[in-house]
């Protein structure tokens, strides 16, 4: 992917930098929540001014987490397109890899999920809830099988893509 080929108002990242948010995230919350607090879609609980997996306390608030919202807006924060000839030779393998890698980051962060898979003839479209994830899944598909990895941050709308072929 050339700089030509970008989206208008998507940035090249370097891979050797954090990714900084520049613009408010509309699905962060705006105050605190009374504490406990729990979603009752996902059962994530609101406990210390974070988001965490516990044990559901009898006397919790409810409160929808900022990921389930984004699931029920359908308004992901990073797409992981993946794809390639070794892709296709290797889909459930790397997608396999896609799982582990969000199971491995939602054991401690609730609100790094993935939205959905979409399957195309010749690649994977991945969604997330968090740019974080997004970027974890290109940097654990790049380390695993090498290729070409590219991530491209709108930062005015907080949304990361991340491009990997091989």
């Amino acid at each position: 992917m050339s700089r030509k080929s970008l989206a208008p108002g998507f940035h090249p990242v370097r891979r050797d930098r954090l990714l900084q948010e520049e613009a408010p995230d509309a699905y962060k919350l705006r105050s605190k929540l009374a504490e406990p607090s729990v979603c009752p879609q996902c059962g994530a609980v609101f406990r210390a001014g974070r988001w965490l997996w516990d044990d559901i306390p009898k006397e919790a608030h409810h409160d929808t987490c900022p990921a389930c919202h984004r699931v029920n807006d359908n308004y992901p924060a990073g797409y992981v397109n993946l794809g390639g000839a070794f892709f296709a030779s290797h889909r459930d393998e790397i997608k396999n890899l896609v799982r582990h890698e969000e199971q491995r980051e939602r054991s401690t962060h609730p609100l790094k999920r993935i939205m959905a898979f979409e399957e195309q003839s010749d690649a994977l479209l991945v969604t997330t809830t968090d740019v974080h994830l997004a970027r974890g899944i290109g940097d654990a598909v790049h380390q695993a099988y090498q290729g070409e990895l590219e991530f491209h941050l709108k930062p005015d709308e907080n949304l990361l893509r991340v491009t990997w072929a091989r």
